[in-house]
């Protein structure tokens, strides 16, 4: 499975990267132009906001599991996930456990 986890890592960071790189191409490289664009209605809002709980809730599993567990390369999910998105940081953070033997 470690595997299959760390392929999904990978598509989950280069296909939503080439959306926000085609989208930063077509409109500049704002980034705040981009957060107005993930607003421009209330489904867009909810996919946001869905999002970021996700991500929430993922960072405090991985902190929490961490801590607990005194592995810190998990802890690397955070920045992928924030940094690109809940579809490469929880596939990523599932492939790190898997190097340890879970």
């Amino acid at each position: 499975m470690k595997w299959l986890w760390l392929a999904l890592a990978i598509w989950g960071a280069v296909h939503p990267m080439s959306w926000f790189l085609a989208w930063f191409n077509a409109n500049g490289y704002d980034l705040m132009a981009m957060v107005d664009a993930w607003h421009v209605n209330a489904a867009t809002s909810g996919l946001v906001w869905d999002l970021t709980i996700a991500a929430v809730a993922l960072t405090v599993w991985v902190i929490a599991e961490s801590v607990a567990e005194r592995r810190w390369l998990g802890l690397l999910a955070i920045p992928a996930t924030f940094g690109i998105g809940v579809s490469c940081g929880l596939p990523l953070y599932l492939f790190l456990r898997g190097l340890r033997g879970r």
